[in-house]
């Protein structure tokens, strides 16, 4: 099966290699057709230290690195 990437907003980078990202999905309301906005926030490993709050970067999935991330940076997306 193929690791998810995911491309989201860095919203806080406060801890040592670790960075809190904001992925945002937008989606049809299966009633009511309006679209949807819906945000949910992933912790990721920083290996360099090197992203800052509000930078967009592209996320990979992999194996745990601790309680809570589950997840690596990939790159730096560019827009």
């Amino acid at each position: 099966m193929p690791k998810r990437i995911l491309t989201g907003t860095v919203t806080s980078d406060a801890n040592a290699q670790t960075i809190t990202v904001s992925v945002e999905r937008r989606f049809k309301h299966p009633v009511l057709q309006k679209t949807i906005r819906k945000s949910k926030k992933y912790r990721a490993h920083d290996e360099q230290n090197a992203f800052k709050v509000g930078d967009t970067v592209r996320i990979i999935e992999c194996a745990p690195r601790s309680k809570t991330k589950r997840w690596e940076v990939l790159t730096e997306a560019s827009e």
